[in-house]
């Protein structure tokens, strides 16, 4: 599965999730309800008023119909996502630090857009045209989300399109991180009339190169607190086992009978300590599924028990990277001066597989001149 030259339209006769219509492709026109600002903090545009390598890094504030977001140009990373629980009070579902320096500093992945290639690459290696790739290993053996100086470290050139919508343009040059061709890429977070955040990818290379864009936005729908009580469903009959370095063995299993079934809702933590070897090697899930169907379709979906604030995965892409915040340890300052804390945020990332280069029955990440790479993912939400 490719995904170059995709027209920005819901393919037909997908059999997904029922009860809910299928979000609108385009930012709808609808007049913008008026927001309680004393209910919402944005993050305050002098914690992002740096440079790094002489670019400036900003922060940008985008609202529309009732929901309001906040977006640094430093990795791309949304910093505040407000939306209404079903007792209308406003809820930041991102869990993150709240300024430049304490991103710059932990280095980590909150909220950034991850690139070249998001999720794992075996041994920090890969072959294109006969020709070995050697990429910097971040993670174990491994290289992770593009390498230590991924897209989450550097500044994107920003542009406000409106109130609602805004682009981000990098030039990532041959060789950096070790992957070939010079890539140029745009990424457009848009928040549309029916309560979604729309986040586009377009890329283009002078020269075979493998591209598979996300974004790794640490969510909680109750806005803190533990996440295990969240109700999870996937739209995935099969998913990835991996190895003990989280690489996957390059065959996907049935979910059936397993603590990855989610193809009913499921709280996150009903199985999370069950005695399974994935688990044990994830620490918990930090685990692809396979997502049934093509085309841009629901991935999953999932509820805050608290907040009843209901979020919807939708998609292009083959793959949906669940991670239940295994590795958060209270180490990392966050928002509202908490801390990183055990399974307290999640990821739903949309993707290709883990280590596609590297396996070829998994759905190409090759990019070729010529070739446009075009997805888009929705996260919708509703109470």
């Amino acid at each position: 599965m490719k995904k170059y030259f995709i027209l920005f339209a819901a393919t037909a006769s997908v059999a997904v999730f029922s009860c809910n219509s299928e979000p609108k492709n385009e930012p709808g026109e609808g007049r913008e309800a008026t927001t309680d600002s004393s209910k919402v903090k944005l993050a305050d545009n002098d914690a992002f008023n740096d440079t790094l390598n002489g670019k400036m890094v900003s922060i940008f504030y985008l609202r529309n119909n009732g929901i309001e977001a906040s977006i640094t140009n430093y990795g791309g990373r949304v910093v505040n996502l407000f939306v209404p629980d079903k007792d209308n009070n406003m809820v930041d579902v991102v869990i993150g630090p709240g300024n430049y320096k304490d991103m710059y500093e932990t280095k980590d992945y909150f909220g950034a857009t991850i690139g070249r290639y998001g999720n794992r690459i075996g041994k920090g290696k890969f072959k294109l045209d006969g020709v070995e790739y050697i990429l910097p290993q971040n993670n174990g053996a491994n290289t992770l989300h593009g390498g230590p100086d991924g897209f989450h470290n550097v500044v994107f050139d920003p542009k406000q399109l409106s109130d609602s919508s805004l682009q981000l343009t990098y030039l990532s040059k041959d060789g950096e991180m070790g992957f070939p061709g010079n890539l140029n890429v745009k990424v457009v977070y848009t928040l549309t009339a029916n309560k979604e955040v729309k986040i586009e990818y377009e890329a283009t290379t002078d020269k075979t190169t493998v591209c598979n864009l996300t974004n790794h936005t640490y969510f909680n729908l109750n806005g803190a607190g533990t996440i295990n009580n969240h109700v999870l469903q996937v739209n995935a009959d099969e998913y990835t086992p991996v190895d003990s370095t989280l690489i996957p063995f390059g065959k996907n299993e049935p979910v059936k009978g397993t603590p990855f079934d989610f193809t009913t809702p499921t709280a996150i933590g009903a199985r999370v300590d069950e005695k399974n070897t994935q688990l044990e090697y994830g620490k918990g899930y930090d685990h692809n599924f396979v997502i049934k169907g093509s085309g841009f379709r629901k991935a999953a979906e999932i509820k805050g028990d608290q907040s009843g604030i209901l979020m919807e995965v939708w998609s292009e892409e083959p793959g949906l990277q669940f991670y239940g915040g295994n590795f958060m340890k209270s180490e990392k300052p966050m928002k509202n001066g908490t801390k990183d804390d055990y399974r307290t945020a999640f990821c739903l990332e949309t993707q290709h597989y883990p280590d596609s280069p590297n396996i070829p029955s998994f759905p190409s990440t090759t990019l070729k001149p010529g070739q446009v790479y075009k997805t888009f993912t929705v996260y919708r939400f509703s109470k």
